[in-house]
């Protein structure tokens, strides 16, 4: 991943985030969102207002993955942050996921947050689970039967949470 950078989100990012965006929610194993999401969707999911950020790993000018984070709650839970993340089908397996975890995680420390809490890790998203474990998240709670794959239909949702 050393030929990859990892950058703010800007507006000439959008066309390729969109095509991140689009594979990974169309595919309907990770994300909650509707599968047939048109581009207005995703840009008001995505494109949060501070203090969320958006950031992008780009490698020759290609978006390739990205994440978001911002608080988890209200002003009473804002000391627990969020984060959302989604690779590219063209990065997958070299390593994106956890350089974008280890970004974000160091982000919200430097932003000041306590903890980092995952509400929706789709329990058949294994390499999502392995991946957030592996960076000291454990699994808190579990919602059975929270997401309907299009792939393996009912499956559970994990809370997973780690402190900063």
């Amino acid at each position: 991943m050393n030929s990859v950078e990892i950058r703010r989100f800007a507006d000439t990012d959008w066309p390729g985030v969109w095509d991140v965006w689009h594979e990974v929610v169309a595919a309907g194993e990770s994300y909650d969102n509707d599968p047939d999401s048109t581009e207005a969707d995703a840009r008001a999911h995505w494109l949060l207002a501070p203090p969320w950020e958006q950031w992008v790993a780009v490698e020759g000018g290609e978006v390739l993955g990205m994440y978001k984070t911002g608080p988890n709650k209200g002003r009473l839970g804002a000391h627990v942050a969020n984060a959302s993340f989604m690779v590219s089908s063209r990065a997958r397996g070299r390593g994106l996921g956890r350089t974008l975890g280890e970004h974000c995680l160091d982000r919200a420390r430097a932003l000041g947050y306590t903890a980092m809490q995952f509400n929706a890790v789709v329990a058949t998203n294994t390499v999502a689970v392995r991946l957030w474990r592996s960076l000291g998240f454990l699994i808190v709670g579990t919602i059975p039967d929270g997401f309907q794959s299009t792939k393996h239909g009912m499956v559970d949702f994990h809370i997973m949470h780690r402190y900063l």
